[in-house]
């Protein structure tokens, strides 16, 4: 019981701490994202993976995100190393009125692993990025923390269940500027079944002496 509560509290620490580094001035923005899997057999599977980021309600373009790769499970269902690309085309506002397109082609690795704690499922996701912009690139880690809370009495598939998601996520560069951005996340979901899921939340990310807020609509698939 001691180690649970330890553990509780190092996660809740990991997810709260950076609500101190949030700046005053934020804007509201609109993410509409799917995220899906396509199980190949019990070791293999297909990531894909669309992000539309809007600076407002909806309607002013900040990032397209287009996200595939394939996975690899190390154990069955806990511990997945995928390899994977992405293609980014960001509308970067260069004064209030104007903006700028910027593409960039992303190779990235990841591992995630995911565990059981009581009632909570937490997960952990290690990124390492290789980022070609323009003619730059530029390399970054990522470190991913998400918890989520059944809200509702699991059933024996898993469906129809309500719950609680939070996650933060902390960007580290490789040089320069070390400290990239924070990603802090609380949501509500609901999973339909056990291949369905869907979440509406709020997401702050933090910048060097800036923030933006962010209304989060994602839909995850397995098939």
């Amino acid at each position: 019981m001691f180690n649970f509560f330890k553990h509780l509290a190092a996660i809740s620490a990991m997810i709260l701490l950076p609500i101190f580094l949030i700046g005053q001035d934020s804007n509201l923005g609109n993410w509409l994202v799917y995220i899906g899997s396509k199980k190949v057999n019990e070791r293999w599977n297909i990531h894909h993976e669309v992000q539309y980021r809007n600076y407002n309600a909806i309607g002013d373009l900040e990032q397209l995100l287009l996200r595939t790769g394939i996975g690899y499970n190390l154990t069955p269902g806990n511990n997945n190393f995928l390899v994977g690309y992405g293609f980014i085309h960001s509308q970067n506002y260069i004064d209030q009125d104007e903006k700028i397109g910027v593409d960039e082609h992303r190779i990235f690795q990841q591992f995630i692993t995911k565990q059981g704690i009581g009632k909570f499922r937490v997960q952990h996701r290690y990124r390492f990025e290789q980022r070609f912009i323009a003619d730059d690139f530029r390399l970054r880690y990522r470190y991913f923390l998400a918890v989520n809370y059944p809200l509702t009495t699991p059933t024996e598939d898993r469906s129809q269940e309500w719950y609680l998601s939070a996650y933060n996520e902390i960007f580290l560069n490789s040089k320069d500027n070390v400290f990239d951005r924070n990603r802090l996340y609380g949501g509500l979901g609901f999973r339909a079944n056990k291949n369905t899921r869907i979440e509406l939340g709020y997401m702050n990310q933090f910048f060097n002496g800036d923030g933006r807020d962010q209304i989060n609509l994602i839909l995850f698939f397995n098939f």
